[in-house]
């Protein structure tokens, strides 16, 4: 029988089940339900209820789980984000979320587990970045949570995530760069490697070029896809972000590349007659004209190239860190080496590159005395060893 209550008190009773069912009415008019074993307990999960909502906070039930609420969240965000993003998503909470929280009620979830679930993976070897980015879909998943009202707060904010890993990255220098190219000469993608290295493009907008994206005469290309192979297919899908399309400028030795390539593949063209799928019109595609195998073409081709140029093995991806440090080398301005690579921000290029800016700093130091010497201010005596004409030390 239901405990007797004044308005907007809520109710109590029992169920078939032997459960206990306390029920309130929230500000909107709708009834939610609170379960418990005993009847004390879900006297007090009424009563903080009835705390919450007159403090204007959502009432949240406790029946969902942390396993059945991120699969329907999941389930929900497979329409809003990239499918490449929505697969780590996916995998993140497979694999290191849901076997150790899966089972936790979601408005019981705590910051110290999630704490300790940190500190856990990063005791299996999981590493930092890695750990962050788990906490990046727990975080994101909470926040919809909250805005739903399935819980008050996120508690992932309560929580410091690890440090970020310094990124790993293998660049060549000037030399085995261009020993590179040479070893590249007259092969069926020289001219990728060559975009590779003066543009940073990344592999996937490499392999989603079309030849409608490039504009030989004026000595530029645009980048408006990008090339993912997945377990039901290619897919060509837009950069993830609009700083990812973007318009790049084609050095000299580029523009030459992408001709001779041109004048290849027409040949290839004419040599398969029907079946050369020409409907795709890409730069670079396989040996018929379709899109082409990334695994394949970074095992069999480009470890093929290494190996030839003696050179010692690093990603396809470093190529994209070859060109970045290549020209902040040159002394390029970080904000065109940053729109070149498509980042979304010039701190994430100064982040991953902040170390080869040093004789960018030195140059700016020059130009300024290059200024004031013109002036007649700064003086010549000294300038070398830091003391001035008596031999007392100046700095």
């Amino acid at each position: 029988m239901a405990s007797k209550r004044g308005n907007n008190e809520g109710s109590i009773s029992r169920r078939a089940d032997g459960l206990w069912e306390a029920r309130i009415t929230v500000p909107d008019g709708r009834r939610k339900s609170l379960y418990a074993k005993t009847r004390q307990e879900a006297a007090r999960k009424l009563a903080e209820a009835i705390r919450d909502r007159d403090k204007g906070l959502p009432v949240v039930t406790d029946r969902q789980t942390v396993e059945q609420y991120f699969l329907s969240w999941l389930s929900v965000m497979r329409a809003k984000i990239h499918r490449s993003t929505w697969r780590k998503y996916e995998t993140y909470v497979r694999l290191h979320i849901l076997p150790t929280l899966g089972k936790v009620t979601l408005v019981r979830l705590t910051a110290q587990q999630l704490q300790d679930l940190y500190a856990r993976k990063l005791a299996k070897g999981l590493g930092r970045t890695s750990v962050r980015h788990v906490h990046a879909v727990i975080h994101r998943a909470l926040d919809a949570a909250v805005r739903l009202e399935l819980v008050q707060r996120n508690v992932s904010d309560l929580v410091d995530p690890p440090s970020r890993d310094r990124p790993e990255m293998a660049v060549l220098s000037p030399a085995q760069a261009r020993g590179l190219l040479e070893a590249a000469s007259g092969d069926r993608f020289e001219a990728l490697y060559v975009l590779a290295l003066t543009t940073g493009m990344r592999e996937g907008e490499l392999l989603a070029l079309r030849w409608q994206d490039a504009d030989l005469d004026g000595g530029t290309l645009q980048v408006r896809a990008t090339l993912q192979h997945t377990q039901t297919g290619f897919v060509f899908s837009e950069p993830k972000t609009a700083h990812s399309r973007r318009r790049i400028a084609l050095p000299t030795i580029a523009v030459h590349a992408l001709r001779r390539h041109h004048t290849l593949q027409a040949a290839e063209k004419l040599a398969l007659g029907p079946v050369w799928q020409g409907e795709y019109d890409l730069v670079f595609p396989s040996v018929t004209g379709g899109p082409m195998d990334d695994s394949h073409f970074r095992r069999r081709e480009f470890a093929t190239l290494l190996r030839r140029a003696k050179l010692p093995h690093v990603r396809f991806h470093d190529l994209r860190h070859t060109a970045a440090t290549l020209l902040f080398t040159q002394r390029v301005n970080a904000k065109v080496v940053s729109e070149m690579l498509g980042h979304s921000g010039i701190a994430i290029t100064l982040g991953l590159y902040g170390h080869v800016t040093p004789p960018m700093q030195q140059a700016a130091a020059d130009a300024m005395d290059s200024v004031f010497e013109q002036k007649g201010l700064v003086e010549d005596s000294g300038k070398g060893d830091g003391t001035d004409e008596t031999g007392v030390r100046t700095h």
